[in-house]
């Protein structure tokens, strides 16, 4: 069964019982207030009686009965085929005189010495002839003198017909009711319904276009209610998807660009091993230049092995298969060495190294990790400057965290490349891809993930022309 019609059927499921409900109690409430109105008329009657036709004594007893004035009650009654009949205070019938009035019995009769007014909802009797009656709904009232003494009671009768097609008018027009609001309940249970469904077939649809690959799909929410709160959450996981399907499509972006650039800088070293294997080979390398090539073979391979490990070392810290020793490390010690061991290079780019690291500042880290972030970012510097200062401080912050900056005066980056600083073989400088120093590409890299192994940070800010300034921001121990 198709889910509007699940809806439909429950929404008109409560509808029709609700005025079945209702119905039913209406027609026992209002069959109740008719006999109750009839019972209180029956006691007007019986009043009206009572005081046109009961004699009483000056003893207040019962005297007798006044037949003028019972006369016209009688005539009248009649004519609404109303009957009543007198009893004295022994219950003795006394008007009429005749065996179809009904007969009191004893417990009936004490409820009314107690001053109780006796109702009964249908009573069927024998006529003159022993034959029974139509059944009647009538009314026995006592009446009692000022000394509490019953003096006589009147029983007041009225044909239940007449009440039945009181009833038997009500029930018809809540039929009638009930046959409109039944079918007006059809349509608001399928107007509802169908609002429902619509709203989940959106849904549905847009499901469907996603699966077809189109992300730039919203559906429409309010956020009233459940629906609204899935359209919301659908929303968020199209989002999402659209937002994972741009990351796997630059992944393989950079997948590609990653083989093209590994082979490119694998296939510079092995072409110039195997020319000069075949000079060697064939002699076309005159003597005194041998030990030269040699020497570059030697170079190249080391070049090659350096890419290798650069690559592996990567993918271990990238996938932490790496183990920290983590200890506090002196940040002055590291970069002083640093400094002794790069000058070489920095006075053959006329580069210039300033160190403001006080001697207290110190850094929760794996040494030989720390070593080569600073050295990567250190030697990133060099590459980048030429006749500039490149400027190293450090210092503990109030969460006592090591912060380490390396500044330039180099050529500097542009927005776009600082996005892609991270990335496998990506070089800000293209030109520089031959260069001796950082030619893999993957030193930032391998800087950012090791960063990141240490729970830390690293934040690079950079003007083009003005140069770089590179902020490593390490955690201190926790315990």
């Amino acid at each position: 069964m198709k889910l509007l019609y699940q809806q439909m059927l429950a929404f008109f499921a409560v509808i029709f019982t609700t005025v079945l409900v209702f119905g039913l109690a209406f027609i026992q409430f209002s069959t109740r207030m008719v006999y109750q109105d009839t019972w209180k008329q029956l006691e007007g009657y019986a009043d009206s009686v009572f005081q046109q036709s009961v004699v009483i004594n000056s003893k207040g007893e019962f005297a007798g009965i006044r037949l003028s004035g019972l006369q016209h009650s009688e005539r009248l009654l009649a004519n609404q085929a109303v009957h009543f009949t007198i009893y004295n205070k022994q219950n003795a019938i006394a008007f009429p005189k005749d065996d179809f009035s009904p007969k009191i019995n004893k417990t009936q009769w004490k409820k009314l010495q107690k001053g109780q007014t006796l109702t009964t909802r249908s009573d069927r009797r024998l006529n003159q002839v022993g034959r029974k009656t139509h059944p009647t709904t009538d009314v026995i009232k006592p009446y009692r003198n000022e000394d509490g003494k019953l003096i006589a009671a009147i029983s007041v009768g009225s044909p239940v017909a007449n009440i039945e097609s009181n009833i038997r008018k009500i029930r018809h027009n809540l039929l009638i009711a009930f046959l409109i609001s039944g079918s007006v309940s059809i349509l608001i249970a399928y107007a509802l319904a169908k609002y429902s469904v619509s709203r989940i077939d959106c849904i549905r649809k847009a499901a469907h276009k996603i699966g077809e690959g189109n992300f730039d799909i919203t559906v429409p929410s309010r956020g009233n209610d459940e629906i609204d709160g899935l359209a919301a959450d659908f929303n968020h996981m199209t989002q999402s998807l659209k937002a994972s399907n741009e990351e796997i499509k630059r992944q393989e972006q950079r997948r590609r660009e990653f083989l093209a650039d590994a082979a490119h800088e694998m296939r510079t070293p092995l072409t110039t091993i195997n020319g000069l294997l075949e000079g060697l080979t064939y002699d076309a390398i005159p003597e005194e230049s041998k030990e030269e090539s040699l020497q570059l073979m030697s170079n190249e391979t080391k070049r090659l092995i350096r890419l290798v490990n650069d690559n592996l070392d990567y993918e271990k810290i990238r996938t932490n298969q790496i183990i920290l020793n983590r200890h506090d490390i002196r940040v002055q010690d590291v970069v002083k060495n640093l400094v002794e061991q790069l000058q070489k290079k920095a006075d053959e780019a006329k580069d210039q190294f300033v160190v403001q690291v006080p001697k207290k500042v110190k850094a929760y880290a794996d040494y030989d990790r720390f070593v080569q972030i600073m050295f990567n970012i250190m030697q990133n510097a060099i590459q980048f400057t030429t006749n500039g200062t490149i400027t190293v401080a450090a210092q503990n912050d109030a969460k006592q965290n090591a912060v380490i900056t390396v500044s330039d005066t180099g050529i500097g980056m542009t927005d776009e490349q600082m996005k892609n600083i991270w990335e496998r073989y990506y070089k800000a400088d293209a030109s520089r891809k031959n260069t001796k120093y950082g030619e893999s590409g993957l030193g930032m890299a391998i800087v950012h993930q090791l960063v990141k192994a240490h729970g830390g940070e690293i934040k690079v800010a950079s003007e083009l022309g003005k140069g770089t300034t590179f902020t490593v921001i390490l955690p201190p121990n926790a315990q």
